[in-house]
């Protein structure tokens, strides 16, 4: 028998880091899964931890860097981890660096946006996974969890029908979703977090206003969107489950329905995913 593969790590390190400017405030609260690979085998076969770094330092490392590194950008600072392990020790062949970001929005005291208070948001998840090897990197950011809704402009007609087809065609019906969108980038851009906002604002704006004749049109549209609007982007991955909103029959109690009392459902869903690339 042979070990086929391995690595081993830390993962739910969570750091909050308060930033500070002037008296205005910025919280970070972050989820870390540092996993590394290298020169290790020993220690699944052979009973010899010489070469294992310990979990418990991986995690002290990234309280440690998060002191003297976190900023604005997961990015940048799942980049700076990685490295540190690749620099420190020559055992470690890569680091795989996850970071997952808490959404805190700051509140609205009076109409103005208060210094140091803040709420929480969404429970969607913005995140970033870096891949740091010796002689290169690869980077990933993306959402995980947005729930999108259109009340209209999304239709399902023209599919293949077979004894076992109950849906009815329609061309005006809710469009829901938790979506997930994973883009990968080329060269980094002058700030993560403003690119990673546009490319989600040009998605956003084609879900929201163009018509949807089905959601796979809507993932490629919402694709193609991301690559246009971020030039160091080269490939964005998007999975869009429906959260299905069902009509009511009503009629029973002579009441006509007109798209309007639904009962909301995530079970089971259509899973809908694609991914878009550049022309080569």
């Amino acid at each position: 028998m042979k070990l086929l593969a391995n690595r081993y790590g830390k993962a739910r390190v969570r750091v909050m880091k308060i930033l500070r400017h002037g008296g205005t405030h910025t919280i970070k609260e972050i989820d870390v899964a540092a996993l590394l690979t290298g020169n290790f085998a020993a220690s699944y076969t052979s009973a010899d931890n010489s070469k294992v770094v310990a979990t418990d330092t991986i995690k002290n490392t990234i309280n440690a860097l998060a002191k003297e590194h976190l900023g604005t950008e997961i990015e940048r600072f799942a980049s700076t981890v990685g490295q540190h392990f690749l620099k420190r020790y020559a055992q470690v062949e890569s680091a795989s660096v996850e970071i997952q970001a808490k959404n805190w929005e700051r509140m609205q005291i009076n109409g103005e946006p208060h210094a140091h208070s803040f709420q929480a948001g969404s429970e969607a998840k913005i995140w970033t996974h870096v891949l740091g090897k010796r002689e290169s990197a690869t980077i990933r950011s993306g959402v995980r969890e947005l729930v999108i809704l259109k009340s209209t402009g999304s239709g399902w007609e023209g599919y293949p029908k077979d004894e076992y087809t109950t849906l009815p065609e329609t061309n005006d019906r809710v469009l829901a979703t938790s979506f997930d969108a994973t883009w990968t980038w080329s060269a980094a851009p002058a700030d993560y977090n403003a690119a990673n906002e546009t490319i989600l604002a040009a998605m956003l704006s084609i879900f929201a206003d163009n018509y949807s004749p089905s959601a796979q049109a809507s993932v490629y549209e919402m694709g193609k969107a991301a690559l246009e609007a971020c030039a160091e982007i080269s490939r964005v991955e998007l999975k869009m489950p429906n959260k299905h909103c069902l009509l009511i029959n009503l009629s029973p109690f002579g009441l006509e329905n007109k798209n309007e009392v639904f009962v909301p459902t995530d079970e089971p869903h259509g899973q809908i995913e694609g991914t878009v690339v550049r022309d080569e």
